[in-house]
């Protein structure tokens, strides 16, 4: 399994949502797995992986949350959590994508 997180440079949010997948996959007890990270740089660079804003998190080259539409823009991503919207998901948010995506 190869988990990655896409982000752009200015994006606020892409270090603590490292901090979270690394949470996550500690808890699903795949905290020997390493978590690669790949910094979106043009509208090309979006345009060949799948991105949908900043951060993505990626297993396997799929998107953990495939709800959202790719995108070329560098842009800011959004989450819906249970706490309202957000620029990342929750740690019980990715764990259970990680455990679904398991399955």
């Amino acid at each position: 399994m190869e988990i990655e997180l896409l982000h752009i440079a200015d994006c606020p949010s892409w270090v603590e949502a490292s901090r979270r997948v690394a949470e996550a996959l500690s808890e699903t007890g795949h905290d020997g797995l390493s978590l690669r990270y790949r910094l979106i740089r043009t509208e090309e660079d979006a345009a060949g992986v799948q991105f949908a804003g900043s951060p993505t998190i990626t297993v396997d080259g799929n998107d953990l949350f495939p709800g959202s539409d790719r995108s070329s823009e560098l842009a800011c991503r959004i989450y819906s959590t249970p706490a309202g919207l957000a620029g990342m998901p929750t740690v019980e948010q990715i764990r259970e994508a990680m455990r679904a995506y398991g399955d």
